[in-house]
Parts: structure tokens; C-alpha cells; sequence
């Protein structure tokens, strides 16, 4: 139980204890912090008792005074110095259970880590969650959180969590508002399963949580050709997409005459399931699930439209992108020397297409069925692992650089560095 650093930021406190990476922060006056929120409250008296062990083993006591609201400085391994909280739940949708086999162990760990959801958005089905658990909870007044509703019907819960604990969530919601606690919410529609009319109760319930319940996003379920489980999972087609959304949007105008906002949001893919066009910004509010991939298409196509496009002329540009935004892509570019190059997801299957989940394989694969001779690749940043580059098959950004030189490969974050890219700006 143990913070490990591994980068120490220049001029900062800990640059000045001579705090190196590989050091281990193991006490500060006296007690253990458990992830770096505790370490941030411990660190917020002004005189410290930092009890380090170095590299080689050998522990030292660095006694020093600081201002209150003087941070030290370091970055750690984990934000969780005590490990992730594993999820117990056998969810019938479960991504993590479709992965691939014999991938790294890291992409297979399923996290129900309440701090991980206060700190980076991580979704928590409080299922999970103990008496002390929900003692830090409120003595820390960790808010917002991010909570897996799927349902709000108890006995429904617990048969799509597979675990009886999931017919709490209404008692569980009391305890979070109890403590003051706000949280957004997250429903993965099943087909035949909590949509229709249990999908009108879960929204209906969630609703009247406000103002604890800031938002509800709804996204449809997912399933890749390596899933094993025998429950019968069915996903959205055209036309049941198009139903979904029309239910949706019944909310959604009562929400916004009664509340001044949407309130409820769907995924991107329900809209490109249905062939129907993406709702204006302002539905969006401030994009508060925009990390859930709520309304990121509309959010691009905005930053792109910010400013008036003129493509580079001398330079010839293959752009990647999952089968469904590619589509979105060919609408924004109409240029001879851009071509826009949707992949077919072999690694997962044809019918997982959003850009975030393609592999370095398949990318490569693509462009090598085509002869062109190309200036600039274009990948979606989102299918590097976060904080890597590395695509989820393992296949790294250099390699793909490597292939396919000289061309120039750039990871694409947004609409502003699309179309700076394609402007010659940012090669």
C-alpha cells in the first residue's frame, strides 16, 4: 500500500525535497494515504512528516513546512495506492467479458472503483460499495460521481448485474443524496430487455433524483464476436433506433421547457443506427457526458465549422475513422486530394464500427489495400490507449509510422486539429 511516483514536475515542492522517480511515499504524518485524495487532505497541514522509501530500499523521514494550499509536485503509477476495486458483477452486457483472448491483463480488468469515478469519470454500479466506502464518500464529499443506473427496477437490476446487490439502487441513491453527493447517470440499452416501458420508468425515476441526478445518458449495448456469454443479447437496429429516439425526445422537449435543459442524452450511435441527423449544439448543454461519447460527433462537427475550411492542396491525405463517423467525415470534406478511409473492425467485428475501439491491425491492414501514395495519415487519438501509444492490439504508433514512411501519422483529438491538419497547419 503505496504511492509510487513516477514523474516530478520542474520548481515544484517535491523537485525541492529531492523526490525522484521511483520513490515511495509510505506515510505522511504518521498515516498511510489509500489513493491520492487521502494523500491531498494529508498534505494540506502545513507541517510534514513525508515518510519515503527510496528505489534501493533505504526509507527516509523528510520533516518540512509549506503553505496550505502548496501541492508537492509528483505524478504516481496509480491513482489508488491500496490497487483498483475490482467489479463482482457478471453483467450480461459486460464489455470487458467480449474482449479478445489472451490480450494483456490490464485491458481485462473490470474496475467498480468509487474514487476512480470522482477522479476520471469511471462509471460505478455501487454495487460494490461498502459501509466504509460511503463513510469516505461523505467525509470527503467525493461529488460529482458517475453511477450505472441500466435500470431503475430492482429485480431487473439485479438479473442484468447478476448480482442480488443491484436491486439496491434506490436506497443506494438515498445514501449518496443523504451526504450531498450529486452524480450523472448512465443506462446501456438492452433491446427487449430495460427499453420501452422500462426505459420510460428508469427515466422517469432518475428524473425526480434532481437536483442530486445532474444527468442521464443512455447508450446502446455493444456486443464484439468474441462474447461467450449465453445470455440472449439483442442490439438496435435502424428502425428500433429510430423508435428509442423518438421516445427519448419526448423527454427531452418536456425537460427543456420545464428544467431550461436537456437533461437526458443519447449516444451518438443510436443516431447513426437510425440515419438521422444529430440534435443542434444547444441540446447538448455543456456536454456533460461528452467522455461517455455523449454527443462527441456534434462537438466535432462544431469545432471543425468554428472557422471557414480551406484544404492544402499539395498535400495528399488518407483520414481513418470507424465505418459510422467516416460518414460524418465525408459530409465536412469534399476535397480531391482527402480521402476519408473507413475500416471494417476485424479485431472486434463488423458490427462494433466507432473509431475508438479500431486497431493498429486493422488500420494497417486498410491502408495497405490501397496503392496510393499519401503526404499524412490521420488516426483517431481516441484509439491509443489512454495516456499510450499503443492501439488495443498491442500494435504501437511507431510501428504504424514505421510502415507507412514517409508519410506523416497524427493521432486526431478533435475538430480543431482535424481541420488544422487538413490546412497544412500541423504537419
Amino acid at each position: 500500500m503505496e504511492g509510487l511516483i513516477t514523474k516530478i514536475e520542474t520548481g515544484s515542492l517535491a523537485e525541492e525535497l529531492e523526490l525522484v522517480a521511483g520513490d515511495k511515499i509510505l506515510s505522511v504524518n504518521g498515516r498511510t494515504p489509500l489513493d491520492i485524495i487521502d494523500l491531498s487532505f494529508l498534505l494540506a497541514d502545513e507541517e510534514i512528516e513525508l515518510l519515503i522509501e527510496h528505489a534501493d530500499g533505504e526509507r527516509e523521514l523528510i520533516e518540512f513546512d509549506k503553505d496550505a494550499d502548496e501541492e508537492l509536485g509528483a505524478e504516481f503509477e496509480s491513482a489508488v495506492f491500496d490497487g483498483v476495486r475490482r467489479c463482482k458483477n457478471h453483467c450480461v452486457f459486460c464489455f470487458v467479458d467480449m474482449i479478445a483472448p489472451n490480450m494483456r491483463k490490464t485491458l481485462s480488468v473490470k474496475d467498480d472503483d468509487y474514487r476512480l469515478s470522482f477522479l476520471f469519470g469511471n462509471f460505478i454500479t455501487l454495487t460494490n460499495l461498502t459501509a466504509r466506502d460511503f463513510h469516505r464518500i461523505k467525509k470527503y464529499h467525493l461529488s460529482p460521481l458517475f453511477v450505472s443506473i441500466h435500470t431503475m427496477n430492482p429485480e431487473l437490476r439485479a438479473k442484468m448485474l447478476r448480482t442480488k446487490l443491484g436491486a439496491n439502487i434506490q436506497a443506494q441513491l438515498d445514501e449518496l443524496e443523504r451526504a450531498g453527493v450529486e452524480y450523472h447517470t448512465q443506462v446501456v440499452l438492452c433491446k427487449d430487455l430495460n427499453d420501452d416501458a422500462e426505459l420510460d420508468y428508469t427515466i422517469a425515476e432518475v428524473l425526480k433524483r434532481q437536483p442530486h441526478a445532474l444527468s442521464l445518458a443512455i447508450v446502446p449495448v455493444g456486443v464484439t464476436r468474441h462474447r461467450r456469454d449465453p445470455f440472449p443479447l439483442k442490439q438496435f437496429d435502424k428502425e428500433s433506433a429510430a423508435k428509442v429516439i423518438a421516445q427519448v425526445e419526448a423527454f427531452q422537449r418536456k425537460a427543456r421547457k420545464e428544467l431550461g435543459r436537456t437533461f437526458i442524452y443519447l449516444g451518438d450511435e443510436f443516431y447513426f443506427l437510425a440515419e438521422k441527423d444529430f440534435p443542434p449544439v444547444e441540446y447538448y448543454d455543456d456536454f456533460p457526458q461528452i467522455e461517455n461519447g455523449i454527443g462527441m460527433t456534434r462537438n466535432f462537427i462544431e469545432e471543425f465549422n468554428s472557422e471557414k475550411f480551406s484544404a492544402d492542396k499539395k498535400i495528399v491525405v488518407d483520414v481513418i475513422s470507424g465505418t459510422s463517423f467516416a460518414k460524418v467525415l465525408k459530409r465536412l470534406v469534399d476535397a480531391p486530394n482527402v480521402r476519408i478511409l473507413p475500416v471494417v473492425n476485424k479485431f472486434f467485428g463488423e458490427r462494433v464500427n466507432v473509431s475508438g475501439l479500431l486497431t493498429g491491425g486493422d488500420i494497417i491492414e486498410a491502408l495497405k489495400s490501397s496503392d496510393r501514395q499519401r503526404d499524412l495519415i490521420l488516426i483517431p487519438a481516441t484509439a491509443l490507449r489512454a495516456g499510450e501509444e499503443v492501439f488495443l492490439d498491442d500494435v504501437t504508433l511507431a510501428e504504424l509510422r514505421q510502415t507507412f514512411a514517409p508519410a506523416q501519422v497524427l493521432p486526431i483529438h478533435d475538430g480543431f486539429e482535424f481541420r488544422k491538419a487538413l490546412e497544412g497547419l500541423i504537419i
